[in-house]
């Protein structure tokens, strides 16, 4: 019976020391290392100039006006959730349809030629595949240099800049490969559009 005593009395303690360690010290110091060296990163990777916000690096954005870079297909949706006074909410997501359907085919054989119709000055090269698909998580805020460099002809002539201008905007918001080994270089669209509009130097 003792024993038993002893027993719950060091599992109680144990209870309470991993739930102190692990529900309060552990939370408040990666909070307190995250906000003292990774302050942009922990809070959102939010973009923010002269105090205005214009959304995170790692969030997409669909942009649709042809003097933009177009990022990967969304999936938005704003008739599924809402907020406590009735407004509907943002929301985009993956897609479920299996790339094995026909209705998937259908649908990327339609934004193909959607894709050449909006940029005629590429329409012998190849579509790059991921200005065509959605990602994983619906939200990609990247797109390959391909797919960046596809636009290139249709937002300088609708800018009235020259390709050089835009390609080296492009350049300048693409992330090299991590660690020069790992992934392919890719885009950042939301910051390529807020420089294309003056917005980002």
């Amino acid at each position: 019976m003792k024993s038993v005593k002893i027993l719950l009395k060091q599992t109680a303690m144990f209870i309470l020391i991993t739930t102190i360690v692990c529900g309060v010290i552990y939370p408040l110091a990666v909070t307190g290392i995250s906000q003292l060296f990774f302050k942009d990163k922990a809070n959102g990777s939010i973009i923010e100039i002269d105090g205005k916000q214009y959304g995170s690096k790692l969030l997409g954005q669909k942009f649709t006006e042809d003097k933009y870079l177009w990022g990967r297909v969304m999936y938005d949706n704003t008739g599924t959730y809402q907020d406590e006074e009735g407004n509907a909410l943002y929301y985009a997501g993956p897609s479920n349809l299996t790339p094995a359907s026909e209705d998937y085919r259908s649908l990327i054989t339609e934004r193909v030629e959607a894709m050449k119709a909006s940029n005629p000055g590429m329409i012998n090269q190849k579509v790059p595949v991921d200005l065509v698909t959605g990602s994983g998580s619906g939200l990609d805020p990247h797109i390959s240099v391909a797919a960046a460099m596809y636009q290139v002809d249709r937002i300088a002539k609708v800018r009235s800049i020259s390709t050089e201008q835009v390609e080296d905007i492009i350049n300048q918001y693409t992330t090299g490969k991590l660690l020069g080994v790992l992934g392919e270089k890719v885009v950042n669209v939301l910051e390529v559009n807020l420089a294309l509009d003056g917005i980002m130097n």
